[in-house]
């Protein structure tokens, strides 16, 4: 075989000759691509430089308390002691619980508004979750102190009673005794999750449903075709479509959970005790402990406080990271291609 090399077609006069197509986006989608680069730009240039002062301002405690900052659970100022432990216990307890209440709640409500949910109605069930998301978090925070405590501490003293061998559902009180001690089972873990699960559940319920509603049509009538029911034809075409949704408004929510502030603040009884029981009274939580202690902190204790933000802030940058891997290696529909 001979290769010939490239030459320049010469053609004749008056024929047109092939438009060259420029890669460069040009007009409106220039526009577009410089906006959208623009926002992401800045959108990493703040969350680093919120990254950056906060390690800049736990330089101080880091060099004063060291490694054991991270491991002393007491928080007393006037003795100069200071540890963030057992609130990082207690922001995974409180995180923990929320997201034991809410991902289920929120699957079975994505699924019952894409699939399930009559088409009259669905516009307004849609409006009604977005509508919990629009709620400030004090509100829930009042309807947790106010009407989801008490009842949230006789379920509590229930959970003792029949589960009480476990350590986390263990209390330090006898469940058995004729006037249960209900001050032991209020301002806890187990009580405050319950309202940050509901601050949660929208967010991670519309990031389902979304998903949901994009599954193909010609897959689902095909599984019904073939003779699937319709919980069938959910667990087997919509459910693997929706993988990546269902971690992606997962780890989201818990992202949210782990920050919660006010909510939590007003539902716990601060103890700084690092403890695995979920039931029993007191607790904290890192975003609990700086909106409690910063009004009156002094340098040394503003500073402490934001290396604590600052740990917060590397929680949920790895978490949202890990949540980013995990979507990208499970891509929506990739359980539905054969």
């Amino acid at each position: 075989m001979t290769t010939l090399p490239a030459q320049d077609t010469v053609l004749p006069p008056g024929q047109p000759s092939p438009r060259r197509l420029a890669r460069r986006a040009t007009g409106a989608d220039r526009v577009f691509e410089v906006g959208a680069r623009t926002v992401g730009a800045t959108v990493l240039v703040i969350t680093g430089g919120i990254g950056a002062f906060l390690a800049w301002q736990s330089v101080p405690t880091l060099q004063r308390y060291g490694w054991s900052f991270f491991t002393e659970s007491a928080w007393q100022p006037e003795a100069d002691v200071l540890g963030i432990g057992a609130v990082l216990v207690g922001t995974v307890s409180v995180a923990g619980v929320a997201m034991t209440f809410a991902f289920p709640l929120a699957l079975l409500t994505a699924l019952y508004i894409s699939e399930y949910a009559p088409a009259g109605i669905k516009a307004t069930l849609v409006s009604l979750v977005d509508l919990m998301a629009a709620v400030p978090s004090i509100i829930y925070g009042m309807w947790g102190y106010f009407l989801v405590m008490p009842h949230a501490a006789a379920f509590s003293l229930w959970l003792h009673q029949h589960l009480g061998w476990i350590p986390l559902f263990d209390v330090d009180a006898d469940p058995n005794a004729a006037v249960w001690d209900q001050s032991r089972y209020i301002g806890s873990a187990f009580c405050a999750g319950i309202a940050v699960a509901m601050m949660v559940l929208p967010m991670s319920c519309a990031v389902m449903r979304q998903v949901f509603s994009q599954t193909p049509p010609g897959e689902k009538e095909a599984a019904l075709a073939l003779g699937a029911t319709r919980w069938g034809m959910i667990r087997s075409v919509v459910l693997p479509f929706g993988r990546g949704g269902i971690i992606g408004g997962t780890m989201l929510g818990l992202g949210r959970a782990l920050g919660e502030t006010i909510a939590v603040l007003l539902i716990i009884s601060p103890d700084f005790v690092i403890k695995p029981r979920i039931l029993e009274v007191g607790t904290s939580s890192v975003s609990a402990l700086i909106a409690g202690r910063f009004g009156d902190a002094s340098a040394a204790q503003l500073s402490a406080l934001l290396t604590a933000g600052f740990v917060l802030f590397l929680i949920t940058l790895v978490v949202n990271t890990l949540a980013a891997m995990i979507v990208a290696r499970s891509r929506s529909g990739a359980g539905t291609e054969a």
